[in-house]
């Protein structure tokens, strides 16, 4: 047995926030939304992906959101994103603590925080 690879990361976000998520997902980070299989779209929440790196968004009645468990996504053009980000209103945090790469964190509208990485050459 081998583990092979990620398929997806789930994050907890509240009940009736799909329309700030597919803005910040959809419009900031350039993801595209995908649809759930109708036995979990009957849940809400929404599914996302770019290239191989798919988020889904679950609700949680009991929502808190993540500030310190978070999903660490590699990309590509961070400098690109990071701008995009903010022109959105979005807080970029950058963090120069992690040897050969460049990182930010971000937080998504309900505040679940986010990593955002790219190798340097």
């Amino acid at each position: 047995m081998m583990l092979a690879a990620i398929d997806h990361v789930q994050l907890a976000v509240p009940p009736g926030a799909e329309g700030a998520l597919r803005t910040y997902y959809g419009e900031a980070l350039g993801m595209t939304e995908i649809a759930k299989p109708p036995v979990l779209a009957a849940r809400g929440g929404l599914w996302f992906r770019s290239g191989p790196v798919q988020l889904h968004l679950g609700i949680e009645e009991d929502f808190r959101p993540s500030k310190k468990a978070h999903p660490g996504i590699r990309v590509t053009g961070i400098d690109a994103l990071a701008a995009r980000l903010a022109e959105r209103g979005a807080k970029v945090v950058w963090d120069e603590n992690l040897p050969g790469h460049r990182r930010f964190y971000s937080q998504d509208p309900v505040g679940n925080r986010l990593e955002f990485l790219e190798p340097v050459a």
